[in-house]
């Protein structure tokens, strides 16, 4: 009886005592795992809310081709098909450097514009262990009008360059974005526009403050707003804070951007400081933009 009991001590020793010990390592092993930092993407689904830039950028070595339309306002009445007959177009290029360095090109009709931009990241939205509640970019553009007897100005192809100097102007935002959930975004836009020839009376610098937000109420289709406050805006001129409402359509490598505004202007110190029209006396533009993002050698899109 003595030798059974012996066996048995023996077996159950033997047995489970590296159960208990991997169970131990497990222990500790599961302790020791840290939850990995999670970067939030797709706060917009383009680099445009609507007019202004979004804190969306092309990652590295993308290319996004976009087409802007502008038509004219509504009130047209049925004559020019409620504006439909008379439209502005812009083209533009986005380039992704790297991961958080975007540079653009773009040409408008209106005024005939050229303009190149940048945009950084400076901060990006982390969920997580490790949490940033927010996104932060910088962006800024220069732009030139080329448009002939623009303000009494000599013709571009024949002045000197200290005549050409006063068809710049310069554009600086700070971007700050936050993705709540997956349908729902806001972002905020401290804006700067120096224009070095203004209209007579009105100031070179204009301070604006955008508001804009993102709602997706189903898979591909979002709905989008906007808005821009600025000092440039007093009771006893004619112009107007730049309202713009509409949709994201997502289809594959497009994004379709349906909206109104109460702006023509597709570049920042346009639609910021040169906004005429009211949206209450049925000033309101219809447009559209239309992205397509090309791979440009490898790299992949963030979807």
């Amino acid at each position: 009886m003595k030798k059974l009991l012996l066996i048995f001590l023996s077996f159950y020793f033997l047995y489970s005592t590296p159960i208990f010990a991997q169970d131990d390592l497990l222990d500790i092993l599961d302790s020791e795992v840290v939850e990995e930092p999670e970067i939030v993407t797709a706060t917009f689904k383009s680099t445009r809310i609507i007019n202004g830039h979004s804190i969306e950028r092309m990652v590295k070595r993308q290319l996004d081709f976009r087409i802007n339309h502008r038509f004219g306002q509504l009130n047209e009445g049925g004559y020019s098909i409620f504006g439909l007959d008379n439209a502005l177009i812009n083209f533009s290029f986005d380039y992704g450097i790297n991961d958080w360095l975007m540079i653009g090109i773009r040409r408008g009709t209106n005024k005939k514009v050229y303009d190149a931009c940048l945009k950084f990241s400076l901060l990006r939205q982390i969920r997580g262990v490790k949490v940033m509640p927010i996104a932060l970019s910088y962006y800024t553009d220069w732009s030139l009008k080329t448009l002939r007897g623009l303000y009494d100005l000599p013709d571009m192809h024949n002045a000197k360059w200290k005549e050409i100097t006063p068809r710049f102007a310069y554009t600086h935002q700070l971007l700050i974005a936050r993705k709540f959930n997956e349908k729902f975004s806001l972002q905020i836009s401290p804006t700067y526009v120096h224009r070095n020839l203004a209209n007579k009376g009105e100031k070179n610098d204009i301070f604006a403050f955008g508001f804009g937000g993102r709602y997706k109420f189903i898979r591909r289709v979002a709905l989008t707003w906007e808005v821009f406050y600025t000092n440039h805006v007093t009771k006893d001129n004619a112009y107007q804070y730049p309202l713009a409402l509409g949709f994201d359509i997502e289809t594959g490598g497009h994004v379709f951007q349906l909206f109104f505004t109460n702006s023509r202007a597709m570049v920042e110190d346009g639609f910021i400081g040169e906004t005429t029209s009211n949206w209450l006396d049925g000033g309101i533009f219809f447009g559209f933009n239309m992205s397509r993002v090309f791979a440009v050698g490898i790299g992949k899109h963030k979807e």
